[in-house]
């Protein structure tokens, strides 16, 4: 008699390869969405006689699913406009938690809360490492990322500046002083625009001079001073930074401004330097800033969280921690996007983006699902005539059992 139960577990078998298609399918425009593949392994087989060469002879009895194994290809990165979107561009996953719970995901589509928290579109917390406003601590705990929206950045003091030119080697003794200014910065945040002086007073060398505008300060030191230039142009001395450069009682009522200046690379190599040409400042950098309102954010290669401010200053928050696994298939989809580690997945190792064979973030961007239509609809073809090929040998097994039936009566 036929087995009725080998072509149901083949209809059993497609039905659930039919649900796997079609809910890739379904996830076709879902971010971050990774496709599903339904495999498929014979059932046990009996023996029924032997060949003349003495091998088994042997009937199957149908089939079932082995395994549906995540595709974690990917997924097409396509640029967005807003900068709360993230996509991964390599391996790893977003760190989320909920409630305590931490779980993985691919889906970048982030936003912010009311208090500044990046967030998953269904509220969990994206996961990172803290920050001390230039640095991202990436051997510290995993904390909340947050980016400090509607705050003031406070003023800075300027503490330290450079100045990047050339003095005019063939300028006459005691010929009209090269003079540039350049603003900077006191306690309050207030801006002062200070005159840099330089008058060559022999070969090879040149007395400076530093001012603020007349009335903003009572006192000053260390403001004036000698450069000396070897015959080949570059600076022989100072043979270091000068510091102790300051101004006081200033009428705003800010602290003295204290400042050095920065004579050197970090080579030791002079930045300004004499030659025969118009004397000129090519660059020149000082380190304070005014007080800033909050603007906005950005996100690096790194996972580096920027906020940046009104007075052109960025601060940096925290930074994105990517998670891997040794074995991604073996992860437990959890919905909404969400992975959790099983004993198939291994541990769970947690680090920076770029490290450790995990990918890099790409800012205002989003991976698309790694669905591919054409592949899709192929399958669905394939298991659907598999469906109607079962559905018909039941209907050939219950001819014959009808007709058998009818010769026993």
């Amino acid at each position: 008699m036929p087995a009725f139960s080998i072509p149901l577990t083949g209809l059993a078998a497609n039905s659930v390869a039919l649900n796997t298609i079609g809910n890739n399918l379904a996830n076709l425009n879902t971010t971050g969405y990774k496709k599903e593949n339904a495999n498929f392994a014979d059932l046990y087989y009996e023996n029924i006689g032997t060949t003349g060469s003495n091998s088994p002879v042997q009937v199957g009895f149908g089939t079932r699913v082995s395994s549906i194994d995540t595709d974690f290809v990917q997924g097409n990165i396509d640029p967005t406009n807003s900068a709360t979107d993230m996509a991964i561009n390599g391996n790893g996953f977003f760190v989320v938690q909920n409630r305590g719970v931490q779980q993985l995901t691919r889906t970048g589509n982030f936003s912010l809360d009311a208090g500044g928290n990046l967030i998953t579109s269904d509220g969990q917390n994206v996961m990172g490492y803290p920050a001390n406003g230039t640095s991202a601590n990436t051997n510290s705990s995993l904390v909340l990322l947050k980016v400090p929206v509607g705050s003031t950045q406070t003023p800075h003091a300027t503490s330290n500046f450079s100045i990047t030119g050339g003095l005019d080697s063939s300028a006459a003794v005691g010929s009209t002083p090269f003079s540039r200014t350049q603003a900077m910065y006191d306690s309050l945040g207030q801006e002062h625009e200070v005159t840099m002086t330089f008058t060559k007073t022999a070969a090879n060398q040149w007395n400076y001079s530093f001012s603020l505008p007349s009335g903003e300060n009572a006192t000053s030191a260390n403001t004036t001073g000698t450069l000396t230039f070897n015959t080949d142009g570059t600076l022989a001395s100072p043979s270091s930074n000068i510091s102790g450069i300051s101004f006081g009682g200033m009428t705003d009522g800010s602290a003295d401004i204290a400042l050095t200046w920065q004579l050197r690379d970090s080579a030791g190599k002079g930045l300004i330097t004499q030659g025969a040409s118009t004397s000129s400042v090519n660059a020149s950098t000082q380190d304070g800033y005014a007080a800033g309102n909050y603007t906005g954010f950005s996100v690096d290669a790194n996972g580096v969280l920027s906020a940046k401010y009104s007075n052109n200053q960025t601060e940096v928050v925290g930074e994105i921690a990517l998670a891997t696994v040794a074995n991604p298939s073996g992860l437990t989809r959890n919905g909404e996007n969400t992975y959790v580690a099983s004993s198939a997945s291994g541990l769970v190792t947690i680090g920076a983006a770029n490290t450790g064979g995990r990918g890099q973030i790409v800012g205002s961007a989003l991976e698309g699902s790694n669905v591919d239509i054409s592949t899709e609809f192929a399958d669905l073809i394939v298991a659907q005539r598999s469906f109607e090929a079962n559905s018909k040998t039941v209907t050939a097994f219950d001819t014959i059992t009808q007709d058998t039936i009818s010769m026993l009566r």
